[in-house]
């Protein structure tokens, strides 16, 4: 699902205009994005919870030329499921044998 296609659901089912649905899906994201920005871990109960990770420093290699490279440490964005999410995505796949309609 792309973010124009998760902004017409919202519409729909909100009975809103697609210009106030895609404001309120824009500040759903700029929160989440804020809130790892400064440490904060996100929990959306049913669905999973977004955290930061940090990823020590490495050598890498740069693929072009072969050369060895520092590369230094990150934080990268992690999401974990939830347990009710994991146990939708499971019960409609295996209802029906295959992956749930999109």
């Amino acid at each position: 699902m792309t973010k124009a296609a998760l902004v017409e659901e919202v519409a729909r089912v909100a009975d809103l205009t697609k210009k106030h649905a895609e404001i309120i899906v824009d500040t759903v994201f700029h929160s989440i994005v804020e809130a790892l920005h400064r440490g904060e871990k996100i929990e959306l109960r049913g669905f999973g919870s977004f955290r930061l990770r940090r990823r020590e420093p490495r050598k890498g290699r740069n693929p072009k030329t072969g050369d060895r490279v520092d590369v230094p440490s990150k934080r990268v964005p992690y999401f974990k499921p939830g347990k009710e999410l994991k146990e939708l995505i499971n019960r409609e796949a295996a209802s029906d044998g295959g992956p749930p309609p999109p």
